[in-house]
């Protein structure tokens, strides 16, 4: 069976990996030394933690990863009973391969307080057998102590230009036809996120070549210009026009009222010719009207009541 491109083009090895070059030093440190701390890799999604962590534990446990390594999904088993029986029975056997194990714990910002403490002491426990990588988007919701104890990375977001490399090897390799205007669309929509921008490459190519027509149609994001069209034509008191073009992006792209708001706080500060005093003002509202869908406001309504406010703004 053929597997996903996001598995498929992997990366096995610590050098092989793009965009975060300075861990990747790191890491490759522990390798050669043969021994490690507990580690916290921070950062946001589709930066790289997985795909760090698997590399570091092939090469340290030379391919094999079936006895001294195991991988939870701390979103899916959170509570502190996991961590006074799952962890800790695997935690507390000596290694069969290596010096020590390795246990993996992503989305660690999911486990709940109670858990979080019992971890710390398991990670204090067992430090002779078991070593822990915790990954997470916000590091801020793991407790001090855990903090202390581990080496701490923080992943970036991936650059445009670092994305567009990846996927022009992918496609080169898999033989699809692309332009650099079909990159660049999808570098745009991935915003940073790897694992992203290969989903939307691997779409877009069974469409055929991978151009911006194609990108667009299998993605839930609108061209840069629609958007920043919309807000002008608020601005130059066109509201029907706007509205119009809101309801196309909702219908032919299939776009959420929240997607359309993400992308317009996105597009203000690029638009031409509008004072930064009316961006902001602008951005204020796009937040307001967020925050009233969050709490379960019909989006059309407050999409036409944004569009309405910021005809108002040029008015004033």
């Amino acid at each position: 069976m053929e597997l996903p491109w996001t598995e498929k083009y992997r990366p096995v090895k610590l050098k092989d990996m793009v965009g975060q070059e300075a861990i990747i030093d790191r890491l490759e440190a522990y390798v050669k030394a043969r021994s490690m701390p507990h580690l916290l890799f921070a950062g946001p999604a589709g930066s790289g933690k997985t795909t760090a962590t698997l590399c570091l534990a092939r090469e340290l446990f030379a391919g094999d990863l079936s006895h001294d390594f195991m991988e939870m999904n701390a979103s899916d088993e959170r509570g502190i009973d996991v961590v006074r029986t799952k962890i800790r029975d695997f935690a507390r056997t000596r290694p069969i391969n290596g010096e020590f194990k390795i246990i993996f714990l992503d989305e660690a910002d999911a486990l709940t307080n109670d858990a979080q403490n019992a971890l710390r002491r398991t990670m204090e426990s067992y430090t002779q057998t078991c070593r822990f990588i915790l990954s997470c988007n916000y590091s801020s919701k793991i407790i001090e102590p855990i903090q202390s104890r581990c080496s701490v990375f923080r992943f970036k977001r991936l650059s445009r230009e670092t994305i567009k490399k990846r996927l022009k090897h992918i496609l080169e390799h898999e033989k699809v036809e692309f332009d650099d205007a079909g990159l660049d669309a999808v570098a745009y929509i991935a915003e940073g996120d790897v694992r992203h921008a290969v989903n939307i490459l691997q779409s877009a190519a069974t469409l055929g070549k991978v151009d911006e027509k194609n990108v667009y149609s299998t993605s839930s994001a609108a061209r840069p210009k629609d958007i920043q069209s919309v807000i002008e034509m608020a601005l130059c008191a066109k509201f029907l026009d706007a509205r119009n073009l809101v309801d196309r992006l909702m219908t032919s792209y299939g776009m959420s009222g929240e997607d359309i708001l993400l992308q317009m706080n996105r597009e203000v500060m690029n638009l031409p010719n509008v004072p930064d005093e009316t961006k902001v003002k602008i951005i204020d509202l796009v937040g307001e009207a967020n925050f009233t869908l969050v709490e379960g406001a019909n989006e059309r309504i407050q999409l036409e009541a944004l569009l309405a406010r910021i005809m108002l703004l040029k008015n004033k």
